[in-house]
């Protein structure tokens, strides 16, 4: 029973490993042979940043045998795997994604310039408008106060009604449309520093990883 089940185990560990991609590390290049060991002919070079699929690896853990992106089947030495990919082959990435998250930047900083020139010239309409409201009301006091004519009063004070609701109601709309504004700068104001935080963690997260590490030489052959 205690047979069975390390040799149960034993498979699936075999199965998981290989499951597992692997990195040529930061190399010139490394030689796959045909066998777990640099006695055995090649079967061709790979340069880093290779994507391996990882099969198994020999009794003393020094060669594992990978398979490549072609089906090519073979064996290479294990120091010369990693689980990422070399700082070579991620820096193109990292640098696309930088480029990408300025020109969004770019994108919503002149979004909010808009917004800002927008909200101003309805803050300028607003006023103007709360003026307007101001100059009838006093106007429509005065006509009360000086009017002696019964009907013309009322026909003075119902024009003088109906200019002002429909200046109450040009200021709703306006203020209606400065809230929407509003809203929306404090919006791209969020996505902008938003932005700005994740460009800051990419750099801080991701360029020191950039730098390739010295490996010591070792021979191949």
């Amino acid at each position: 029973m205690l047979r069975r089940l390390m040799l149960c185990l034993l498979l699936f560990t075999a199965a998981a490993q290989a499951q597992e991609t692997r990195y040529i590390s930061d190399e010139i290049f490394v030689v796959l042979h045909a066998g777990p060991g640099s006695n055995y002919r090649w079967l061709g070079k790979l340069v880093p940043g290779t994507s391996l699929v990882e099969q198994r690896r020999s009794t003393d853990g020094n060669w594992a045998e990978v398979r490549t992106s072609r089906g090519t089947v073979g064996w290479v030495q294990a120091e010369y795997l990693a689980s990422e990919a070399p700082a070579q082959v991620r820096l193109p990435r990292v640098a696309r994604q930088l480029e990408e998250t300025e020109r969004e930047s770019a994108t919503l900083r002149t979004e909010l310039d808009t917004l800002r020139g927008e909200r101003s010239q309805l803050e300028n309409a607003l006023a103007e408008s709360q003026a307007e409201l101001q100059r009838v009301t006093e106007e429509l006091a005065q006509l009360r106060q000086v009017s002696g004519s019964a009907i013309e009063t009322a026909e003075q004070n119902r024009r003088l009604v109906e200019e002002s609701e429909s200046m109450r109601l040009s200021i709703d709309t306006l203020e209606a449309d400065n809230q929407r504004l509003n809203d929306r700068l404090q919006s791209s104001t969020l996505i902008d520093g938003a932005l700005a935080v994740l460009l800051g963690v990419i750099i801080t997260l991701v360029v020191p990883r950039l730098w390739p590490r010295r490996r010591s030489s070792s021979s191949w052959a």
